[in-house]
């Protein structure tokens, strides 16, 4: 069996969970030769004894630090696109997604080195079986237009990226189908997501939480409804390759702004504001993952979102006031480019980010038709 799923993880402190997630495979007889994994890293790391541990694996992959990196988009004539992955930021997963698309994997899955999966559950056979899911499934909404993912636990804790203007919304549930998932949003116990200022009300100043959450506090999959929004974490994903023209992982850290950690939440926005659009849907909930956030100074992430909470809590109302067309992934995806890159946001504070953050979306699409010049767009069809 060749392989159709590429696993993308950014790394610079734990490349050997790489092996938990191997070792989960083959406890649940998911056939490893349909991974290729790629290490994601930089290059003061131990690039060799990760291609090392791969090997010893037997899985097929890569390992790309930043020269690597720059190396890749110059062989395949994307040198000058080389901008779009940040220098030491999280949102150098971009790369596995350029990666992915030259080289024709149909499904990608994100995760991150402070996780593990839960022994019990086939990780990647739970993602793959929530891409093919078709008929019955919960229908979330909340009349603030937001639903918190972790809305099936009792209590109110709100994940990073969740707007103050949506908290305490009311989520209410009816049974629902959907026809087309194109992502899989798995769920962590243990220390949950969330950002620098609501880790800090929770009493932390590790960069982790006081609060942990269990298996308890989640229940069935669920869809949030067309027109509503919600918080996408990229430690735990699974997609299908059509997706990727829309769902670029923001230019975060490495940016005059000094904006940073929206790189996934601001791309999940997006992408449910275009995958709506287009009749399709973003399944949340299992296979969860163990996330073993090692501790940090909670400062130096609340330095890092300072910048960008004020956008945070507008941008989705900029997404989603854009009309968007519904031939493609891509042409929607434009229109949001455009829409931001154009954009008058001085009002809000750094709000020429936006701009930037609009003109390097254009970029990526540039990038792609690069990568894949003979492969054409997925068009749909549009209902009378």
């Amino acid at each position: 069996m060749s392989a159709d799923v590429c696993v993308i993880v950014p790394t610079i402190r734990n490349p050997a969970v790489v092996r938990d997630y191997l070792e989960n495979a083959r406890r649940h007889d998911f056939p490893t030769d349909r991974l290729h994994v790629v290490l994601v890293t930089e290059a003061d790391r131990d690039t060799a004894g990760m291609a090392a541990m791969l090997e010893d694996e037997g899985v097929a992959g890569t390992v790309v630090d930043g020269p690597a990196r720059e190396a890749w988009l110059e062989a395949h004539g994307a040198g000058e696109y080389a901008h779009l992955i940040p220098a030491a930021s999280h949102a150098q997963t971009s790369f596995g997604l350029l990666y992915l698309w030259a080289s024709g994997f149909e499904y990608g899955v994100f995760i991150d080195d402070d996780t593990a999966p839960h022994p019990d559950t086939d990780f990647f056979g739970r993602h793959l079986q929530n891409l093919s899911h078709q008929g019955r499934v919960t229908v979330a909404r909340s009349e603030k237009r937001w639903v918190n993912v972790l809305y099936q636990r009792d209590g109110d804790l709100y994940p990073r990226g969740y707007p103050y203007t949506a908290m305490d919304a009311t989520v209410e549930t009816r049974p629902g189908t959907v026809d087309s998932v194109v992502l899989s949003q798995g769920l962590w116990t243990n220390v949950p997501d969330l950002d620098a200022v609501r880790i800090l009300n929770d009493g932390d100043v590790t960069g982790q939480a006081a609060t942990r959450t269990t298996r308890e506090d989640f229940g069935e999959p669920f869809v949030v409804d067309e027109g509503q929004y919600t918080t996408v974490s990229s430690m735990n994903v699974a997609f299908r390759r059509e997706i990727v023209p829309a769902f670029y992982q923001l230019p975060m850290d490495d940016n005059p702004w000094g904006v940073g950690r929206f790189d996934d939440i601001w791309s999940g926005v997006i992408l449910k504001r275009v995958a709506d659009q287009l009749g399709d849907a973003i399944l949340t909930g299992p296979p969860l993952c163990e996330h073993n956030k090692a501790p940090r100074s909670t400062f130096d992430d609340l330095a890092a979102e300072a910048p960008g909470l004020e956008l945070n809590e507008h941008l989705w109302q900029v997404v989603d006031d854009v009309d968007l067309p519904a031939d493609s992934y891509a042409a929607a995806y434009r229109a949001v480019a455009t829409a931001l890159e154009s954009g008058a946001f001085q009002q809000w504070r750094n709000g020429a980010f936006l701009n930037h953050v609009g003109e390097y979306m254009q970029d990526w699409l540039a990038c792609l038709e690069v990568l894949a010049p003979t492969a054409p767009p997925a068009v749909r069809e549009q209902t009378p």
